[in-house]
């Protein structure tokens, strides 16, 4: 059994190994994919961000700058004419525009527009990005707010991107070279953008997870399914292997019992008429010698050892017709009812209506039966139950022959159907042989077990006449 299912373990091996694997895979690739997303709204958030300031910073030049310059002649926002014109252009070329906050810082670091006005005057708060767009390069900050909790799965509840810009004289932002008049920051919310690649992250790893687990229930499924078919065909090779076993043993233990029965019975037939004879004899001068009687009673239990020999390595051949199983049944219980009424055993029959018939022999059936119940009622020296009941499905028939004995034990049950192995002081332990022989010929098959509260019982299955094979 070992040597067939090596082959399938290591099957077996290599597909969860390779389950495994695909496993962390795909969860690599969820997590590349979700920084993917990420980066790419960063990516996107501060070219939009360089957009918007292109075009603000261009509004504010041509709109405000030199409007100023020309009317006035100098740029001063503390003048509340001057900052309500400079928010007029900002709020105007960013109307309907997602953007947060807006910064504009002079060359001292000192914020002089904000949309929060309570945030003008106020120094050094542009950081690391204000100086950075001060030596002409735009760069960008992500500031997230959350517990330890949302800050790991990426979830925080607050996200913004602050783009530090300088502020030229009527230059694009990509063009680095101009005079800078003061930096430009733009906060864009990011919140509900990273709601959505949350989403999306949650989305992947539920779809991985999903596909994953259907392929490990697929993968599960066929690996229970092949262990339960190369199981099966072990259990029918292992079984085929100890018949033929048997049929080699029953085979030679036939030949050897031809040769031998003949000169074993004609001596055991001389001992027993002898015995007879002298027992005769004995009850006239000696009737309290039972001596001959203990001869004659060994001498017909050697008999019967034989003939059970006989019958178990050379079984005649079955004769089959078409009978019912319920006449069979119902002529062992009426052969047996004195040693049933004798033995205190009640017996009751339950069969199933309109049973289907069967191809059978029906002396080799009666036989099976007849060891059966005998069995059946030793098993209940004090008498009790015996119960039978018989019932069909669309191909077979059931056979099932309950006892209120006291079961039989495990060590004694696992070789119950082994030849020559009995319990009992007078057995010959071939009659449960005899027995599974004559059901296997008819195509059925037998178990024997023991019940749940007491007592045991045997199963018979043989096939129904649709069922059985020519």
């Amino acid at each position: 059994m070992k040597s067939n299912t090596r082959p399938f373990r290591l099957v077996k091996y290599v597909t969860f190994t390779s389950m495994i694997f695909v496993f962390m895979g795909t969860l690599i690739m969820s997590l590349l994919i979700m920084q993917w997303a990420r980066s790419m709204l960063l990516s996107k958030s501060e070219d939009y961000a360089l957009l918007l300031a292109e075009n603000l910073n261009h509004q504010i030049f041509l709109q405000f700058v030199i409007p100023v310059a020309i009317e006035v002649g100098k740029i001063q926002l503390s003048n509340k004419s001057q900052y309500d014109r400079l928010d007029r252009v900002v709020r105007g070329t960013l109307h309907s525009f997602e953007v947060d906050q807006v910064y504009i810082y002079d060359m001292d670091h000192v914020i002089s527009y904000s949309f929060d006005q309570k945030m003008t005057g106020l120094q050094n708060m542009g950081g690391i990005g204000y100086f950075s767009a001060r030596s002409g390069k735009a760069t960008s900050r992500l500031l997230q707010k959350g517990n330890f909790f949302e800050l790991m799965i990426g979830l925080p509840n607050i996200s913004k991107l602050s783009t530090y810009i300088p502020l030229r004289a009527e230059k694009s932002v990509s063009n680095m070279s101009g005079p800078i008049l003061g930096i430009l920051e733009i906060v864009q919310d990011l919140s509900q953008d990273y709601i959505a690649v949350f989403r999306f992250k949650f989305f992947i790893i539920i779809t991985s997870l999903t596909v994953m687990g259907l392929l490990a229930l697929a993968l599960i499924y066929v690996v229970i399914r092949g262990e339960k078919i190369i199981r099966k065909r072990t259990e029918e090779r292992l079984k085929l292997e100890e018949q033929l076993r048997l049929s080699e043993r029953f085979a030679a233990l036939g030949e050897m019992a031809a040769g031998v029965s003949h000169e074993i019975r004609n001596p055991l037939g001389i001992i027993r008429s002898s015995a007879q004879l002298l027992k005769k004899k004995m009850n006239i001068f000696d009737p309290a010698n039972n001596l001959p009687g203990v001869i004659i009673e060994e001498t017909g239990r050697l008999n019967d050892i034989v003939t059970g020999f006989l019958m178990l390595s050379r079984p005649s051949n079955p004769t089959f017709k078409t009978c019912q199983i319920s006449e069979i049944l119902n002529k062992n219980t009426a052969f047996l009812s004195p040693e049933f009424e004798k033995s205190k055993c009640e017996v009751k029959t339950l069969y199933q209506n309109n049973l289907p018939k069967i191809k059978a022999d029906k002396n080799m059936l009666y036989q099976a039966f007849l060891n059966l119940l005998i069995n059946a009622m030793q098993a209940m020296p004090n008498g009790g139950l015996i119960s039978i009941s018989v019932t069909a499905d669309r191909n077979d028939i059931w056979v099932v022959i309950d006892d209120e004995g006291e079961g039989i034990p495990d060590e004694i049950l696992a070789k119950i159907w082994d030849p020559f192995y009995t319990s009992k002081e007078k057995g010959t332990g071939l009659g449960l042989s005899i027995v599974k022989n004559i059901i296997e010929v008819h195509q059925g098959a037998i178990s024997l077990e023991n019940r749940s509260i007491y007592g045991s019982q045997v199963r018979i299955r043989l096939p129904a006449e649709s069922s059985f094979r020519h």
